[in-house]
Order: C-alpha cells, then structure tokens, then sequence
C-alpha cells in the first residue's frame, strides 16, 4: 500500500515541474446540488490534466541506462500527452501507444511534443503492444499501475486536504485507478474522516468489475469517456480502492456530458466528461449520506475540444433542438 511518506516524497521531487492547482469553494456547484461544494482544479495543471505528476515522478525515477533506451507509455489521452511533454522537458526518447478512439488533439499534442505515436485498434490491443515494446527493452510508465505513478497523483490529495476547508465526502473519477488510490491513501492519512467515493462511466467500469469479482478482471469498453477507459485495473489500484474507498458509483455517458455542461454553466469551469461525470455521481452521494454533506471535487482534466462537446451535446439531445435522429 502507498503510504503518505511516499506521497510526500513524490511531492518534494515534481514540486519544480508541476502546477500546485487551486482549491476553491464553488457557490455555483454549490446552489446546484444544495450543499457545499469544494473544488481542486487539476484541470488547471500542466497538460490540462493531473497525469503530470503521475508521469513525472516516474520519469524522474529513471536511471541513466533506462534513460538511453528510452521510455513507452500506453494512452486514452491524458496520460499521454503529460507523457510526452515531460519526456521531452526531460530529454528522454518516448514511444506512445494509443487506441485509435483517442482524442484526436491528445494524438496531436503527443506527437507535437515529440513522441513517437503509435495507434491501435481497440485500447486492449494498445496495452498489448505496449507490453510487447517493453519486453524488448523500452521501460513502461504506465498510467497507473506503478507504486511511482499512484504516489505522484496522491500529491492531489495532499493538497486537497492541506488547502480545503471542512469536508465529509471527496468525489474521484476512476479510469486504471491510479488517482483515486493516492488520493484515497493522502486523505486517509490526513483526513481520517472523510468518505472517499470513486466515479465511473457505464461502459468503463473495470473497478466495478473488479470489486465484483474480488480482483483486476478485463471489462469490455464502450464509454464515449476514452480517459476513463481501462481495459482492467491492477491489483495495486484494486487493493487500494478495496480498502479506502467508501463505494463506486456508475453513471451514463449522457449524464457525465451533462455534467461538463453544469461545471460550464454553473462554475464556468470547462471540463472533459472524465470530470462531468463528478456531478450526477454528487447527487447520488447526497441522497445516500443526508444532510450536513461537504462536498470535495477532484476535477480531474479539461482535455475536451469544443468539437468534441459539440457532438456529444448532439448524441445525446442535451441542447433542445439538438437531438441526433441518425
């Protein structure tokens, strides 16, 4: 288990390459769901995401052997764009795997950055060659499964709980796991009291999955969230989940695109569905816990592009006027 040390180890090695993100109480977020709501806005860090410091704590692990040969990383967006700006900020050769449903500005911004891109058909497929190119020398910085990687996200949650103010309940997103089980294990250590709550989209729920099952099974994928969009979670994630976590609640992909549109119109933040998704999952905690709730937010990224929101508003008739009758 990761411990807070070494979340505070992480802390002290990326504090020169990494944005300490703003905690803000949102009085917007908070009329919408009727109780307090804080947020800690990762999507204001460096790549738009937190992955920045997953990936950097790796990167800056690495020796110099593993630094000529080169690094390899596998991605639905997010991850691999921090990937390959801190490669290049660290002058390390990066190769990055990505499904073909990536995003295609997280492609582009990969590859401007300087990584060499390789797209697959389906995410499995991409874990599977990133698995063969680390076998053949490459060292893998894997998006969440690494002791390095889940200790550089748990410094979200160092701050969260050193910057907010009283809280009861802290939202997470959940795709491999990765910051949810640092920041679970940073709140545990210095927020003892507060519950935990992880989110994912129907069709991405491979922590569900595991919870279910009692251990990391592969789930098939078909949320329109790529970021969110594992084909598994390691046991490293699932034993943290399993054991901080108060519950993992599901929602739909309309509802997560909706909730982007809230965070827009009500904390003029603009949000990926990866953070949308926070929303209706608020509401459900609400009604499980009752009065006296104190919400906490991990916004996570804010990698979407207006197209990209512009046809999922479309999908799913979120606009009036807008439905799509295909």
């Amino acid at each position: 288990m990761i411990g807070i040390s070494d979340i505070e180890g992480a802390a002290e090695r990326i504090a020169g390459h990494i944005v300490r993100t703003p905690t803000v109480r949102s009085p917007g977020l908070g009329e919408l769901l009727g109780a307090p709501v804080t947020a800690k806005l990762e999507l204001l860090q460096r790549t738009g995401s937190f992955k920045v410091r997953g990936a950097t704590a790796k990167l800056l692990s690495l020796g110099a052997a593993e630094r000529a040969a080169g690094v390899v990383a596998v991605s639905g967006g997010n991850h691999g764009i921090a990937f390959a700006t801190m490669a290049a900020e660290l002058e390390v050769k990066a190769t990055l795997v990505m499904p073909r449903s990536a995003p295609a500005r997280a492609v582009r911004l990969a590859a401007a950055a300087g990584a060499t891109v390789r797209l697959t058909d389906a995410m499995d497929e991409a874990f599977a060659l990133t698995e063969r190119l680390r076998d053949e020398g490459l060292t893998l910085v894997h998006p969440f499964d690494d002791p390095l990687v889940v200790a550089g996200q748990g410094t979200v949650g160092l701050e969260f709980a050193e910057d907010a103010g009283e809280l009861t309940d802290v939202l997470v997103s959940i795709g491999g796991g990765g910051l949810i089980a640092g920041v679970a294990a940073a709140l545990t250590a210095r927020r003892p009291g507060v519950r935990v709550w992880g989110v994912e989209t129907e069709g991405a729920e491979a922590m569900s999955a595991a919870l279910a099952a009692g251990g990391p099974v592969p789930v098939p994928l078909s949320s329109i969230v790529s970021t969110l969009s594992a084909p598994s979670v390691s046991r490293l994630t699932y034993e943290h989940v399993a054991a901080l976590v108060t519950e993992v609640l599901v929602v739909p992909d309309r509802e997560a695109v909706r909730g982007s549109l809230e965070f827009a119109e009500h904390a003029k933040l603009w949000t990926e569905p990866a953070a949308g998704c926070l929303l209706p999952a608020a509401r459900q905690v609400l009604e499980r816990v009752g009065e006296g709730a104190r919400l906490g937010l991990v916004v996570c990224g804010g990698n979407a592009s207006p197209a990209d929101m512009a046809v999922w508003t479309r999908r799913f008739g979120l606009i009036p006027g807008t439905e799509d009758l295909s």
